[in-house]
Order: structure tokens, then sequence, then C-alpha cells
């Protein structure tokens, strides 16, 4: 069994014009099941060190925290069973009208779908966790499980949304994404995010960017929009 542990970073633009960012990015975290207790054991010993028992979020990075954060994007790093993919869509090109009949809920849950179906593999069992969003339709979550299952060969078991207080996964999914996000917008007004920054691309050998479909550890797809 794999879990996956998503989450999303300015997912109210989509369709939208903004004036301040250009990208919204959801993403997530693929762990085996077996390795779930190990990372969770690894990252408490960090916590202790750190004396962090705050919520981990890329918003948090600051000096302070700083080699907290350094440390857990290290563990990811360092582990070979947990790995990152985030799909990169760039908000104000999204037509909602021809595409997504004008429902920018649906429009978020199709992204959603880009970035779990492609990566799921077959004769493999999944149990897929959301960070919780209050959806005008109530049934998005029931009808996204059952799209994955019709598409892929792969099993999804469960899907269902959780409160990223209560995930450490979804936390870290936060945290990387963040990063892809702090990149792709061009921000640079925090010190300590671009220490993280700088820390993720020495570990990947190279900037985050968009890479190969079938780069495992840190997986950037930038959707080609119509």
């Amino acid at each position: 069994m794999k879990h996956i542990y998503c989450d999303e970073s300015r997912p109210e633009m989509i369709g939208k014009v903004c004036p301040y960012d250009d990208y919204s990015i959801i993403g997530g975290i693929w762990i085996d099941e077996d390795n779930v207790r190990r990372f969770k054991r690894n990252l408490k010993k960090i916590r202790v060190k750190h004396n962090y028992y705050a919520e981990m979020k890329w918003k948090n990075v600051s000096p302070s925290s700083l080699e907290f954060y350094k440390e857990i994007v290290t563990l990811f790093f360092d582990k070979e069973y947990i790995s990152f993919r985030c799909i990169v869509i760039d908000a104000d090109k999204v037509d909602l009208e021809s595409f997504h009949n004008n429902d920018q809920e649906l429009g978020f849950y199709k992204f959603y779908y880009q970035l779990i179906y492609h990566w799921l593999r077959g004769n493999e069992r999944y149990s897929i966790f959301l960070d919780y969003k209050k959806n005008k339709e109530l049934d998005r979550l029931h009808k996204l499980k059952e799209i994955l299952n019709i598409s892929a060969l792969a099993d999804v078991d469960n899907l269902q949304a959780l409160n990223s207080k209560d995930s450490i996964f979804i936390q870290l999914a936060d945290i990387l994404i963040g990063s892809v996000g702090y990149k792709f917008n061009q921000y640079s007004t925090s010190t300590a995010k671009l220490e993280i920054i700088n820390l993720i691309e020495e570990r990947l050998t190279h900037e985050i960017k968009e890479t190969m479909k079938g780069e495992y550890k840190f997986n950037v797809f930038k959707i080609r929009l119509q």
C-alpha cells in the first residue's frame, strides 16, 4: 500500500489574473505505508532537538526556525523511500469557461487528477489524503476517487481529507510546494526561504525547475495549457 499526502498553494488563483503571483502549485508526498512510522520517528527526533512542535509550514520558515527546516529538508532527501511530485499551473491561463464549466472548484480537482493519475502504478494499492478544503460540491472527493479508479490500473482504496495539523506529511508537502512556488513566482524577500531553496537545489544538483516525467525524488510537472 502506498500513501499520498497532498496540499496546494494559491488554488484561489486558478482561472484568475493575480497582480502578484503567476503560478498555483498542487503537490504531494509519496511514501510506502511500511515506511510511514520510520519517517515519523526520524522527524520526531528533529522536533525534539530543536524544540519545535508547531505546525510545519512554508510560511513559518524564518531565521529563528531555519536550522529546523533545513534538517527537515535534509531528512527528506536522505531517505530514498519518500518522494515528492507537484504540478505547476499558470493560473491566469486556465480557461474555466471552455474546459471546466466555468467552475473553479471543478478545475482545481481536475488538476489534482493530473497530479495523481500520472504517478499511479499498475497493480498497486493507494490511500490518498488531501488537505481539508471546504467544497461547494460535497461529493468532489468521491468523484475524484471514482474517476481515478476508472482510468488507472491501480486501486485507490481510500481518498479522504485531513486537517494539515494532523499530518506531518501534508505539512512536508506544504514546505516543498512552498519552495517551488517561491521559485516559480520569483520571490526573493526572505533570506531564510532562499536558504531552503539553495539547500534543495544543492541536493538536486540543479535549480528548481520543470523535470522529466521519470524524475522520482523531486518531480515538477509544469502543465501545458491550451
